[in-house]
């Protein structure tokens, strides 16, 4: 009885301090105390209720059976929609705050929503190597199961909550993508209900323009229903290298080097200054030597960047055997290092031992709970952004970024960018080699100023034709982003489909812009 008698103090005495202080100073300033104490708990249920879930289905085989019903539900609901008018646009009825962006999409509270039940694994085709999904699978929900068989999909984004719908819509990348492109280029097919109710499915092959321009259209062109997504076999392990490097020109031809190197599975970088990164290059296997075996993704061991940081440290090369689903969700506990400014001691050895069993929080419940002023706070002194630019202009990115924002460690993530139809591609007729550039944490350059700060940083993106991730805040206005985007596919099939009067235009569902 005393754990609980102690638990119940200690929950009486947060109360009173809560009552004398006020919660929104508490949810500011003494942040973590509301996490730990409410957040992480909540957090854990949630996961274990999505595990079953998901386990349930599978294992029933339930969710092909109910799938075509709840197709037919959706498409229901927009013929209703048009019966009455279409006196607003659409969108999905999942609330804001349950996507892993931090944007709040006061949209949902405007326009029609159409209720989407859509978050299963459909089936597992291993003689076409194909997994069908459903748009609100979730990355740990499809490497839970796909590795547990012995597949993988070749592209899997890092962090577990991330969807599939919303990773072909908007977009997704791994350290596997120089060798396999983006999310977007491992899926074989889409199905859509578009804006008059039909239901259609597209491939590079049939309806091939659509196919084309769904991904980073932000459901703006239908509702994804399900997609199709090529898996390759996998392994037990990834064996993987870490290399400290030091001097910027260094860094970036080392960097460009191992990218271009198709024998390397996976490569990635961690930048903790302008001229000091650790280059990681993996293939996975199924043999390990003991003595090297580290499974990062173990609760109570370090956080990831901070133990590749040890590498910087010593100035020491090194060689690991990562368990291969530990090695894709490396980032998820610290969610890379964004943890960090919650959580300032989460990666204390006696918190990770204790504690960590139930780390990360979820986003979704950290977006619901941190109020206007807090968002504000983060609106202005904090950057999430990933911005993806050719690899020859990484030396000149890393610069602008360290003068504009000044934020560290960086993220380093080498795609291949195949020239093919849609918002998304390279200048000229071939495929280019690029590289996405994550910067998530508080600047440290003098006087930021979020909007001057970060449209300085669009405009040189766009002046080497690269890119902006979706996800983030996005400053540009309407003639600037459809100089950084293709549109021409789009507002072709946006015409033919009836999209005008059905889904808000992508650049006004997601610019500052558009929507103040």
């Amino acid at each position: 009885m005393e754990p609980a008698v102690s638990l119940a103090v200690c929950a009486l005495l947060f109360l009173l301090w809560v009552r004398v202080k006020g919660l929104e100073f508490v949810l500011i300033h003494q942040r973590w105390v509301f996490v730990c104490l409410f957040l992480l708990p909540l957090s854990l249920i949630f996961d274990i209720y999505y595990y079953l879930r998901a386990w349930v289905v599978f294992r029933l085989n339930s969710a092909p059976r109910l799938h075509e019903q709840r197709v037919r539900d959706i498409q229901k609901q927009v013929r209703e929609w048009k019966e009455q008018g279409s006196k607003t646009f659409m969108c999905t009825g999942r609330p804001g705050w349950l996507t892993v962006s931090l944007r709040v999409g006061k949209y949902k509270k405007t326009h029609k929503n159409i209720m989407i039940n859509l978050m299963d694994i459909l089936e597992v085709d291993t003689k076409k190597q194909i997994v069908r999904v459903e748009p609100l699978a979730s990355m740990g929900q499809v490497t839970a199961l796909l590795t547990s068989i012995g597949w993988t999909l070749p592209v899997l984004p890092e962090l577990d909550d991330l969807t599939v719908g919303g990773l072909i819509m908007g977009t997704g990348i791994e350290s596997s993508s120089h060798k396999y492109g983006l999310f977007q280029h491992i899926c074989t097919a889409y199905e859509l209900v578009l804006a008059d109710g039909s239901f259609v499915r597209c491939t590079p092959s049939e309806n091939s323009d659509l196919f084309y321009a769904v991904p980073w259209s932000c459901g703006t062109l239908g509702f994804l229903v399900a997609a199709e997504i090529r898996i390759v076999p996998a392994k037990k392990y990834v064996k993987l290298r870490f290399e400290p490097v030091r001097g910027l020109e260094a860094i970036c031809d080392k960097f460009t080097l191992e990218s271009q190197r198709l024998e390397n599975h996976f490569v990635e970088g961690l930048l903790y200054s302008l001229d000091e990164a650790v280059i990681m290059t993996g293939v996975m296997t199924d043999e390990a030597e003991p003595s090297k075996l580290n499974s990062i993704g173990s609760y109570y061991k370090p956080w990831f960047f901070k133990h590749v940081e040890n590498y910087l440290k010593t100035n020491q090369e090194g060689l690991e055997y990562i368990p291969l689903r530990q090695y894709y969700h490396r980032h998820t506990r610290s969610i890379f290092w964004e943890l960090q400014d919650i959580i300032p001691f989460g990666n204390n050895p006696i918190f990770r031992y204790l504690f960590g069993w139930m780390v990360p929080p979820k986003i979704s419940l950290l977006k619901l709970t941190q109020g206007e002023t807090l968002r504000k706070l983060y609106e202005q002194h904090h950057v999430v952004q990933d911005m993806l630019v050719p690899m020859k202009c990484l030396r000149q990115a890393l610069h602008t970024f360290h003068n504009d924002i000044h934020v560290y460690p960086i993220w380093l993530c080498p795609f291949i960018l195949p020239s093919q139809p849609g918002l998304v591609h390279p200048k000229g007729d071939e495929a280019e080699l690029y590289v996405d550039i994550g910067a998530y944490g508080e600047p440290r350059v003098k006087h930021f100023e979020a909007r001057s700060c970060m449209r300085q940083l669009e405009k040189f993106v766009r002046n080497v034709h690269g890119f902006q991730m979706l996800y983030a805040d996005c400053y540009m206005d309407r003639e600037e982003f459809w100089e950084m985007f293709d549109g021409s596919l789009y507002h072709k099939l946006r015409k033919q489909l009836g999209c005008q009067d059905a889904f808000p235009e992508v650049y006004d569902k997601i610019c500052k812009a558009a929507r103040h």
